[in-house]
């Protein structure tokens, strides 16, 4: 590869200085940052690519840490219901998945995660029909087919409605099976180096969906395989009713007493925590998803966000699903990460530079990964997102991070995805948005006409 340099652009590194240039330059080799600094970049004398970066701002690409790219195939369905109302209107209609709605699903929402800014994507996917045929190599094939850096979790479900859970009882693996298959979707998909595309995490659903021996075997097996896990947890005042009720505990206490909290653990949502459940969290390194727009959507409530990480958290920012968040655009997420925070604690709860840092090294962090991506530093992985802020939406903001946090969605001039191109002056270049419309639309009425 020759060098790439983006010249001319302001630039927000998210870094531990908070290093940011009005005017500077990013240089890209090899798949990786090789210099960033202020003004012009000197060019080299062999060949390069040079691209102008006047009127716009590069910042690392974004880390979506929790999503669910199926559900594209049923946006617009249950539009005003409580998340136990949504989840039993949705299991019966996700019954009829195969892989090929899953691919074109998951296809569509990696396009649009590129479109908005995305070059990392972590997918719950845990439902597998019985008829359903391989749900996760249709999810890793979608990755690579647009091609940003995807955490693939193997989620699973073992409690169906005759054991207590909400789910029908065709929806649910066995016990047994469910970590056969985890750790076969290990063996088969993830890659353990610095570079990688593909990796695999431990994901059983939720605990009002897994028996307690789901949830620790599932614990072990990461553990041994050297990979992370991920779980939802404390979304809902009913979760933590039916909590109290069955365990008589909180979902915090639940999640530690079957050994999911520590530094290699993070969780969706976690928007009902007592103050000494934001302690545990913080003390044991234990990651969260924050996702704004969605818990927003179903009305569960807003996380607490500072808290957590003036606890030490890791705080990630999550789309979730498109069933729960028709958009599923990430970069709106740094806005909506702004309100709910001042929401729920006042004006400096939280600042657009906050925001930015969930969106990119607290989501790194979530994922594992901080020294591979989230920040712009020479020998991180090249994952850089370029804004375009010259036009009229963004006019006479002086300070170019407030205008991507909260002016309105900026186009996309670039998306790098380690050095290579994903996304050029706004359009998708890895695939063709007619055939992905077209794909989903297909998909959608397909799955909804197995109701």
């Amino acid at each position: 590869m020759t060098p790439t340099i983006i010249d001319g652009v302001a630039v927000a590194a998210v870094d531990a200085a908070g290093t940011e240039f009005a005017f500077g330059h990013v240089v890209v080799e090899h798949g990786r940052i090789t210099a960033v600094g202020a003004g012009q970049a000197p060019r080299p004398n062999g060949p390069h690519t040079w691209i102008d970066g006047t009127g716009c701002l590069v910042t690392p690409g974004l880390v979506n840490t929790h999503h669910h790219l199926y559900q594209w195939a049923t946006r617009g369905i249950a539009q005003d219901a409580t998340l136990f109302e949504w989840l039993t209107t949705l299991y019966p209609v996700w019954r009829g998945l195969d892989a090929e709605i899953t691919h074109a699903a998951a296809s569509a929402g990696l396009a649009k995660l590129a479109t908005t800014g995305c070059t990392t994507a972590a997918d719950h996917h845990y439902v597998f029909p019985r008829e359903g045929g391989d749900q996760f190599e249709a999810l890793v094939s979608a990755g690579k087919r647009i091609g940003l850096r995807l955490h693939a979790i193997r989620g699973s479900m073992d409690r169906g409605r005759s054991h207590g859970g909400l789910p029908p009882d065709n929806l649910v693996e066995d016990t047994e099976t469910a970590l056969i298959a985890t750790e076969q979707a290990v063996n088969d998909h993830h890659d353990p180096r610095p570079d990688a595309v593909v990796r695999v995490a431990v994901g059983p659903c939720s605990p009002f969906s897994v028996s307690p021996e789901l949830m620790t075997g599932a614990a072990e097996l990461a553990r041994a395989k050297g990979v992370r896990l991920h779980t939802h947890l404390a979304e809902t005042v009913d979760e933590e009713e039916q909590c109290q009720a069955e365990f008589g505990c909180t979902p915090t206490e639940y999640a530690e007493r079957l050994g999911w909290l520590g530094d290699d653990v993070w969780l969706a949502h976690t928007v009902h925590l007592s103050p000494d459940a934001v302690k545990r969290l913080g003390a044991t390194g234990t990651g969260s998803a924050h996702c704004p727009t969605s818990n927003g959507r179903l009305g569960t409530g807003i996380a607490p966000v500072r808290d957590l990480l003036d606890a030490g958290a890791p705080v990630g920012l999550g789309v979730d699903g498109a069933a729960s968040n028709e958009s599923c655009g990430m970069v709106e997420e740094l806005h909506q990460a702004v309100l709910q925070a001042r929401q729920r604690g006042g004006p400096k709860a939280m600042d657009v530079r906050q925001a930015l840092w969930l969106g990119t090294m607290g989501g790194a962090r979530c994922l594992g990964r901080a020294d591979e991506i989230g920040s712009i530093e020479p020998g991180k992985l090249a994952d850089l997102a370029v804004w375009r802020l010259d036009g009229l939406d963004h006019a006479g903001i002086d300070d170019p991070v407030a205008a991507l946090v909260l002016g309105p969605l900026p186009k996309l001039k670039l998306l790098m995805v380690g050095g290579r191109t994903v996304v050029d002056d706004g359009e998708l270049r890895t695939a063709s948005d007619t055939d992905l419309a077209r794909d989903l639309r297909a998909a959608a009425e397909r799955l909804k006409g197995t109701r």
